[in-house]
């Protein structure tokens, strides 16, 4: 069992309908990946919060409606934790990213109508990124039926 604090990861997204995006280099897959913002809940913090710092951290962009939208198991055979999928709306930009000493990022806005492409093609392929766009997918096919 590996044990590890639960996660976050956030789908930024503006009002013209992009996905604050961030490219960056990952040591286990000795690759530059596309991710959405994420990563691990501080002790003390709700995953709300974890998710808005992270936010914030990694594009400098605030949210002023954040709402969960998903959990899951990342790795239950393994692993001990979850990871809580946040959709951000209504985005300001306040500050320059701030990186941890072992990141390497670039932020980038990728429109929303070309993610599933972008997964299809394999360019995005963390697990737990196509996660969190399949409960946003889910989402809005809800919304779609509550019409």
């Amino acid at each position: 069992i590996i044990e590890s604090g639960n996660w976050v990861n956030v789908i930024p997204l503006t009002s013209d309908h992009q996905v604050v995006m961030i490219r960056q280099y990952r040591h286990g897959s000795r690759e530059i990946t596309l991710e959405i913002p994420g990563g691990l809940v501080d002790p003390g913090d709700t995953p709300e919060e974890a998710a808005a710092r992270e936010l914030l951290e990694e594009t400098g962009y605030q949210a002023k409606t954040l709402e969960e939208i998903g959990v899951v198991s990342p790795n239950p055979a393994i692993f001990n934790n979850r990871c809580y999928t946040f959709l951000a709306q209504r985005l300001e930009k306040v500050a320059p990213p701030k990186f941890d000493q072992t990141e390497d990022i670039e932020v980038v806005l990728i429109p929303l109508a070309e993610i599933p492409k972008l997964i299809s093609k394999g360019e995005i392929d963390h697990a737990m990124v196509i996660t969190a766009f399949y409960w946003h997918d889910l989402q809005l096919r809800k919304g779609r039926e509550a019409l």
